[in-house]
């Protein structure tokens, strides 16, 4: 099952939800204020691991960690 990112409208709150693809355009509620939010469109990036343990973006994949959109930072392990 597909997770889906949502953004609210009212909180600025980002979550996941887990649904079906049937259920991909329902509407959803804030797990914290329960308010009204909207999809999100989800990025990623895959990388490849070279032989010397460095880690690089696979071409037309994305630029960077799908958390902070660096290409490269301490914190997810992507190099220096």
């Amino acid at each position: 099952m597909p997770i889906y990112e949502y953004l609210c409208s009212n909180c600025n709150c980002k979550f996941e939800l887990r649904r079906s693809f049937s259920q991909s355009d329902e509407a959803a509620t804030c797990p914290s204020c329960n308010a009204s939010a909207r999809k999100l469109l989800s990025r990623f990036t895959a990388f490849s691991k070279g032989a010397g343990g460095e880690f690089s973006p696979i071409s037309g994949a994305g630029s960077g960690c799908g958390t902070c959109a660096a290409t490269s930072c301490a914190s997810c392990g992507l190099g220096g």
